[in-house]
């Protein structure tokens, strides 16, 4: 599926709906930087966040005040990139696709699985693209770890440990803290998407499920710090936290396996990065790390101390994603997330909701 009007050597057009911090610091340069899209029109009715995307990207981006304004001059367009609010996510998928363009969507896709494989048919049934902005697939660590893996260097993976940990003990309020479960708000949805999307990419599907979530800060009104196990079909257990109540954060990747294990600490730097105004198309030596908080490599001993090897941290690479959207778009390359690779880690996400209100394990 492609769904694309453009033609070869002719950038193709990018709608982008919302500016706030998805869309100015994720999706608005990583577009802008990808050889082959063109940042088109940005919608965003607020006069601050117009001057801010023009202060960046100059007059040759114009701006709509609503969606709408897109689908009255769909032939315009090849791509529609949607990072509004969650609860926009699937009304507006749905209106792209009717309207006969492509789709990005930043994750969640949905609230539900059932959302994600309606949007998913409907995509299918125009013969159009929808993809989900999944960029912690291209993670440093993440892409380590999976050249770990391919080499087998840990042996058989018993554990999979991974953590998004914060430490914000006042909220900041705003959607995505809300209590309103038709925000679709919550760490769970959050930076739970990003943890589960990870575990089942590295060891497939989810057989059972159990999970814990807590509102700890005063205040809060929805979860911020949540506990999701994964027991894969193939054995494998995954541990994943998310949290924003976190005084001392723990590594952000530990896996352990028959033959050794890999420990991680730190973020990757992407993220920080893009929100200081650094851009992959300018910056030398984009998503690389110091050696100093390279992971490790061994067994039996404290990589705190000292244990194990030091393993090269791979260089983060956010701009893969939407280069494959590119190549999609072009030249029917595949899909880099699909729908229904969303919807299986929306099937983990509703299965931990549940888990954590009926306190037991859910089987999927």
């Amino acid at each position: 599926m492609t769904g694309t009007t453009g033609t070869t050597g002719t950038p193709l057009r990018v709608a982008l709906i919302g500016y706030g911090l998805a869309g100015s610091v994720f999706h608005a340069p990583l577009i802008a930087a990808t050889e082959g899209l063109a940042l088109d029109t940005i919608v965003t009715s607020n006069p601050e966040r117009q001057e801010q995307a023009r202060a960046e990207f100059g007059d040759g981006v114009s701006f709509a005040a609503t969606p709408d304004e897109l689908w009255a001059r769909a032939d315009e367009l090849d791509l529609i990139v949607i990072a509004s609010p969650n609860k926009t996510h699937v009304p507006l998928a749905t209106a792209a696709l009717k309207a006969g363009l492509p789709v990005v969507v930043d994750k969640p896709l949905a609230g539900t699985a059932a959302e994600a494989h309606e949007l998913a048919a409907l995509a299918e049934e125009r013969g159009l693209l929808l993809s989900v902005f999944q960029n912690r697939r291209w993670d440093n660590d993440f892409l380590t770890l999976r050249k770990l893996l391919d080499e087998g260097e840990l042996g058989d993976v018993w554990r999979f440990e991974s953590r998004f940990e914060r430490w914000r003990p006042q909220p900041k309020g705003g959607w995505r803290e809300s209590g309103d479960p038709a925000e679709i708000g919550g760490l769970l949805y959050d930076l739970g998407s990003h943890v589960v999307d990870q575990a089942l990419v590295l060891f497939g599907p989810a057989a059972s499920v159990y999970a814990e979530t807590d509102v700890r800060r005063p205040g809060a009104q929805t979860d911020d710090d949540t506990f999701i196990a994964i027991t894969h079909t193939n054995g494998v257990r995954s541990h994943l936290y998310v949290s924003a109540t976190t005084a001392q954060l723990g590594p952000r990747l530990r896996v352990l396996g028959s033959q050794a294990g890999y420990v991680k600490y730190g973020l990757d730097p992407q993220e920080a990065d893009l929100r200081e105004g650094k851009r992959p198309d300018t910056t030398a030596e984009w998503g690389v790390e110091p050696e100093s908080l390279w992971g490790r490599v061994g067994s039996g001993e404290s990589p705190l101390t000292g244990g194990g090897r030091p393993e090269p941290t791979l260089p983060g690479a956010y701009p893969a994603y939407y280069a494959a959207i590119a190549a999609a778009l072009r030249d029917g390359a595949p899909n880099p997330v699909t729908a229904q690779e969303a919807a299986a880690a929306l099937d983990v996400l509703e299965a931990a909701r549940r888990s954590a209100a009926e306190g037991t394990a859910v089987s999927l």
